[in-house]
Formats: structure tokens, C-alpha cells, sequence
């Protein structure tokens, strides 16, 4: 199995201010503003939450209910209304579509979303990032790879088999992409880890924040990560993608301190050559799912 940690939502180019963690743990990745996409900002929920008035009030406005945004992934299905055959489905194009086709990126590998995170509270009427909170990456959700669409010019028989893909923004704008290589992920029904089948779904996002879920190290800028030691690639035969510079890697008791690139979307592991991650996708899949932890750090 390789994992894939993606990142997405807002940054600091697309969107400019982090998501938020709202006081009860939940977490948001807001996707990022899109004008050339269809999908109105408005109209996503989340818990009970306007989606819309909150960006609002993060950007000051300058991102609303109004923005049309590029809802991709797309693996929460109470966002909108759905099918009853909906699945969980993430596309990618260009490089970053190459570069997972490079690295045989297939069916039963995993893809683990990460964005840029802050705490945020009610101030009043509005909503504000707490004073004095940090931000950092952190993993809000995955898909398991069941099947791979090439989209091309076969939109059509795409969604003469999966109709309800044709809201995707990778359907949606198919005619406008120029990259040969649209490519639509289509998540499993339920999760496999290290040849088990769980009681859980293939694609998701995670409910509440959970300390795995962080990358982020404590007191560190956001690109710095702290991970469990067996992410080093020394001595091993690969390494987490874009990341093979020993000089990024140092020691740091039992964890290793990652200096991240500076771009990139997609970094790829093949765990044959870490099997420490199926133990830590468990734990990490059991904490954040199955307990109400929400320290935030």
C-alpha cells in the first residue's frame, strides 16, 4: 500500500487564513475560492454551521457565501445533498496527477488530506481566530482508492456509470482543463489496513481534532513537521516523495523533525518499505474516530 499525504484547502495563496477548529474540536478545511468552478460557498454545510458567514467573518469578507469555490476533495457527505449511490471521489490534473501515476498510484492506496489549521471562537456575533493560537497542518480526512477514472473526452460514459459525479469539479470543467491527465479517485466502501477490512468508510473526514492529526511541531513554523520516527528514510530504500534530502531529517527523541518543501501537493510513501504505518494508521484512525479527544497545541 503507498500513502499519499495531500495537501488541500485554504493556504496562503488560495483562500489566505487557515481553516478553522471550532471549539467543540470539529474541524473544516474550507476549499479553496474558484471562479471559474460552480459551486457556491453558501450552499456547503457543516454541522449546523454556515459555512459561508464563517469565511466571512475569518477574511473579512472578502470571502463569502457567495465565492464559488473548487470543492475537491470531496469526501464529507453531509456538505451537500447527495445521491444515495454517492461515494466519496477526489480529482487531480498536470503535475500533480504525473506525479501519482509516476509513483503507480492505485486501488487500495490511501490518501490522507492535510491542511493549515487554526482555533477559532465566537466573539460576539462573529467568529475570530483565539488570540494567541497557533497554526498548523494538520490531517482532516481520506479516501482509499477503489477505482481511477480517466476523464478526458469520456464524460459522458463517466456519468452513465456514476451520475452522481456530475457535480464534480473535475466533470464539471472537464472541457476547460488543458492537461490530458484529469483523473478522478473514486473511494472504497470500507477501509483496508494491512489486509484487514474495517468498519470503516473508505473516505471521510475526520469529526474532531485529535493530536495524531497534527504534523505541525509544537512552537514551529507550520512547514516544520514532527513525525513518528520511523517516517526517517535512513537506511530504508525510498523516502516520503520530495523529501529524500537527509538534511530535511533530524533526531528529535523518539519522533524525527521533517523540514517540508516549500510547494508540492502530493508526497508519497511506500509503506512495503515502512511497515511501522499500518500500526500507526490504526491508532490514528482509533483516536480520531472512536474517542472525543481535542487538545490543541
Amino acid at each position: 500500500m503507498r500513502l499519499i499525504l495531500s495537501r488541500k484547502g485554504f493556504d496562503s495563496q488560495y483562500g489566505g487564513v487557515p481553516s478553522p477548529i471550532f471549539p467543540d474540536g470539529t474541524m473544516l478545511s474550507l476549499p479553496i475560492p474558484s471562479a471559474h468552478d460552480t459551486q457556491g460557498l453558501g450552499e456547503i454545510r457543516h454541522d449546523g454551521v454556515d459555512v459561508g458567514t464563517v469565511a466571512a467573518h475569518l477574511t473579512g469578507n472578502r470571502i463569502n457565501q457567495e465565492t464559488r469555490v473548487h470543492l475537491d476533495p470531496d469526501i464529507c457527505g453531509p456538505a451537500l445533498e447527495r445521491s444515495p449511490s454517492w461515494r466519496p471521489a477526489f480529482g487531480q490534473i498536470a503535475a500533480a496527477q504525473s506525479h501519482l501515476a509516476n509513483q503507480r498510484v492505485g486501488r487500495g492506496d490511501l490518501f490522507l488530506f492535510f491542511g493549515w489549521f487554526r482555533k477559532v471562537e465566537r466573539y460576539g456575533p462573529r467568529w475570530r481566530y483565539v488570540p494567541g493560537s497557533p497554526d498548523f497542518h494538520a490531517i482532516f480526512g481520506w479516501l482509499q482508492v477503489e477505482e481511477i477514472l480517466s476523464v478526458g473526452n469520456q464524460t459522458e460514459d463517466i456519468l452513465d456509470a456514476y451520475p452522481w459525479l456530475h457535480t464534480h469539479p473535475h466533470i464539471v470543467r472537464a472541457t476547460q482543463y488543458e492537461s490530458p491527465n484529469n483523473t478522478i479517485y473514486l473511494g472504497s466502501e470500507t477501509l483496508v489496513l494491512g489486509g484487514e477490512r474495517t468498519c470503516i468508510a473508505g473516505g471521510g473526514c475526520f469529526g474532531k481534532f485529535s493530536p495524531l492529526l497534527r504534523l505541525t511541531a509544537e512552537g514551529r513554523t507550520r512547514s516544520v513537521w514532527c513525525l513518528p520516527a520511523w517516517f526517517s528514510p535512513e537506511g530504508k530504500p525510498s523516502s516520503l516523495t520530495y523529501h529524500g534530502t537527509p538534511s530535511r531529517w533530524s533526531r528529535q527523541g523518539g519522533s524525527v523533525v521533517l523540514q517540508t518543501v516549500a510547494k508540492g501537493q502530493e508526497f508519497v510513501l511506500d509503506c512495503a518499505h515502512y511497515p511501522e504505518s499500518m500500526e500507526w494508521l490504526a491508532a490514528l484512525f482509533a483516536q480520531s474516530l472512536f474517542s472525543d479527544s481535542r487538545e490543541v497545541t
